[in-house]
């Protein structure tokens, strides 16, 4: 089974540790992708992390991942609550996929506590900070595993 994981992150993530670090923290994304791979070479995987505000590209990158990857982890900020479009794409996947969110979406707007991903994913990940990511890519790598 192919240890590749695909990382995914939606609209405003390239602005993390900018905007609203009193609920997203101080971390950039580059300092979140900078510890995914470190933790990626520790689990033998392979990532590939993107992020992007375009819905659009998101789901050429699901798509992507569907032919190659062992699993997904992703964020998709506040496509989550939007895009049945990515829902769609995320069930072309046989791959484990896991929901990130930094903040816990359940102590805010109540628009904010539906999640269309969640309808997929193998599990949710809300409220831990970045450290989300790096549990993620942990479950991932034992599902991958597990397969194998």
């Amino acid at each position: 089974m192919s240890r590749l994981v695909y990382v995914l992150n939606g609209p405003n993530l390239n602005l993390l540790g900018k905007r609203q670090p009193h609920i997203y923290g101080s971390e950039t994304l580059a300092d979140v992708e900078a510890a995914c791979r470190m933790l990626a070479a520790e689990l033998n995987l392979e990532i590939r992390f993107h992020q992007s505000n375009r819905e659009y590209e998101i789901i050429d990158w699901i798509h992507e991942a569907r032919e190659t990857a062992g699993g997904l982890v992703i964020n998709p900020a506040a496509f989550t609550h939007t895009s049945v479009a990515i829902l769609d794409a995320l069930n072309t996947v046989e791959a484990p996929v896991i929901e990130v969110h930094i903040s816990n979406v359940h102590k805010r707007e109540a628009f904010r506590h539906h999640s269309y991903v969640s309808l997929r994913a193998d599990g949710v990940i809300a409220g831990l900070g970045t450290q989300g990511y790096l549990l993620a890519l942990r479950r991932v790598a034992q599902l991958i595993d597990t397969k194998a």
